[in-house]
Formats: C-alpha cells, structure tokens, sequence
C-alpha cells in the first residue's frame, strides 16, 4: 500500500460492503454549497472568446460526480463549517480536473465520457488542448484572489504531481514489466494527489489544527487512491452505458493496470504471453482472452481488496473527528467509492 507523510498509526476502520450508499445521499448534505459552487464555476468559465464558452459550456453540461469539489465542502463543514473560501476552491479543484480531463482525452484519444463523446472529438484536438490551458491559468487567477499563500503552494504542488503522473502514465504505457509500486505511484501522482489537495484545503480554510489537517490529507489520499483501483476493475468488469466510458479503453491503450500485472503474475504461461502482448501492442483483439486470464486468477477481487484496504485506512484517519453529518457523509463516501459500479 501507499505510504504518506501523515499515516495515522490505528487499525483501519472496516467499511461494510453490505451497506447501501448513494452519491445523491452524500451529495444531499452540501446541495445548497454545491449550487453556489456551481455559479462560481458558471461565473469564472465566461470568456470573450466564443469557442472558450462553448466547449466550457459543453463541459459543465456534462455531468460527472463532482467528487472532488465535494471533499472541498465536506473537509470544511467537518472540521468547524463551510465558508464562502470554500466555493471558490472547490471550483477551483474542479477546474484544474477539468483541464486534466480535456487534455488526457487527447492524449489518449478517448471518444466518450460520462456517456458522451468528448470535447476532442466534437471540438478537435487543438481546441481541447487550448481550452484546457484556459481553464487551468483561470483556476490559477481563482486561487490567487484567495489571498492565501498556503493554499497556493499545495495547489501549485498538486498540479505539478498531476503532471509528473501523466508522463509517468505515458511513459509506462505498453511496458509489461513495471513494478506494482511503480503504477501505485502513478496512481498516488495523477489522481489521489488532487483529492488529497481538495481535502487538505478544505481543513485549511476552516483553520483546523495541524493534526486535523494531517488527518484530511490522509483520508483525500487513501480515497483517491482506492477510487483509482476501482476504476482500473471497472475497466474490465463494468458497463459502457453506466461507467461512460468504452470498457477496455485502458487496454487498447496498452496500459498495464494492476487487474492485468496480477493476472500476467499468476496466469498460465499461454495467459501470461497474451496479456504481455496486449500491453506491448495495445488494441482490444486478445479482449476475451485477457478477460478470461484476469477472471481465472482472481485479479478482480485483488484490486477490489486494495481498494477496501485503502477505504478503510480513509476512514480511520478521520474517525477521530466530532460526529456530525459530513463526517458521516465522507465515511459513506469510502463505502461508495470501493463499491460503485460507475
């Protein structure tokens, strides 16, 4: 498992898998900062430029968890209440997903998210790239009014690890000798460094105290991480029309996902070259075997262990705080996020 800076030294709290959980319950408990965050964002995505409105626009329209946002809202209202400071780094952490988004599609060459086809292939790549570079320089004017030099370094450093994760992830792609740590790292880089940030900054503008803060960051941590783990299952077990996405989109890129490093480790010889093909290769024409290989081994039910173990560490690290409804709300979103099908 990943390490951090702050491990908290406890037994992990257990989740239940039996528990039923819905994002729009955990949603529920922020709706009203939710909707003022949703006009900031409105607000700060208005440009002069007409092509910068329509793929913004296009963009908001789109759908998605809000997820990271969210953590913005509950980290604050958990630790002493949320503040207007609040609206506007949550937007501003949705920007910079936002920009991520847009130019990963490109890099990748994605058709379809969140059940649409992406801003790349309605739009074109080089609008894709350059409205993405919009809206991250506008999350940077964002943070800057905030007036607040801390959340600017972690924003600044987060941002910089997100990239660093994204060449990393080129760089591994169609490599089928990389280490478990080697992906978990990039998993840490590209995708739990923001929900990390989110919850951090969601601590420091309620003021909490060093420990509480350190706590957030554990949890944002531990969440994005196991949040990753589910995605890379999803790839291979979920449904195109519930996750948004084409399934084994991550394989016809040749990415070697942890589903398939297990696999390849305990497959047969014959599983073994197979997968090691398909990643070197990339495209979708060994699918049903590397399917069949990642089934026959378990490596499913692997990563969705991690995944709860990852969970559970989120939700020890803040089982200290008071009990109130956004404790309960980030508690439930540990058992979501192991535990969705989307």
């Amino acid at each position: 498992m990943l390490e951090s800076p702050s491990i908290i030294k406890t037994q992990p709290t257990a989740i239940s898998p039996a528990i039923p959980v819905s994002i729009e319950n955990i949603q529920a408990v922020i709706t009203d900062d939710m909707q003022a965050v949703d006009a900031v964002i409105r607000d700060c995505l208005r440009s002069e430029v007409v092509l910068v409105n329509q793929i913004s626009e296009y963009i908001v329209n789109s759908g998605g968890k809000r997820l990271r946002p969210a953590l913005v809202l509950l980290a604050g209202g958990a630790l002493g209440g949320v503040r207007p400071e609040h609206h506007t780094l949550a937007a501003v952490v949705e920007f910079i997903h936002t920009a991520t988004l847009l130019h990963d599609d490109v890099v990748d060459g994605s058709g379809m998210r969140r059940g649409k086809a992406t801003a790349n292939t309605l739009f074109g790549n080089s609008a894709s790239v350059l409205v993405g570079d919009f809206v991250y320089s506008r999350a940077f004017q964002m943070m800057v009014g905030v007036q607040n030099m801390r959340v600017m370094q972690i924003l600044a450093n987060a941002t910089n690890t997100i990239a660093e994760g994204e060449v990393l992830q080129l760089l591994n792609c169609h490599d089928a000798d990389i280490s478990d740590d080697m992906y978990l790292k990039v998993i840490q880089y590209k995708t739990a460094k923001l929900f990390e940030a989110a919850t951090q900054l969601g601590a420091i503008i309620g003021e909490a105290s060093p420990s509480d803060e350190a706590a957030m960051r554990e949890y944002g941590m531990r969440l994005g991480t196991a949040f990753q783990l589910i995605d890379d299952v999803l790839d291979f077990s979920g449904n195109s029309s519930e996750i948004g996405k084409n399934v084994g989109d991550d394989l016809a890129e040749g990415k070697p996902t942890l589903p398939l490093l297990h696999a390849m480790r305990h497959g047969t010889p014959i599983q073994q070259q197979r997968i090691r093909h398909a990643i070197e290769q990339g495209g979708l024409e060994d699918m049903e075997h590397v399917l069949q290989a990642v089934r026959d081994t378990g490596a499913l039910d692997h990563v969705r262990r991690m995944a709860q173990s990852e969970a559970e560490l989120a939700c020890t690290a803040i089982a200290h705080l008071p009990a109130s409804i956004y404790r309960e709300a980030l508690i439930e979103l540990s058992t979501f996020a192991v535990n969705r099908s989307f």
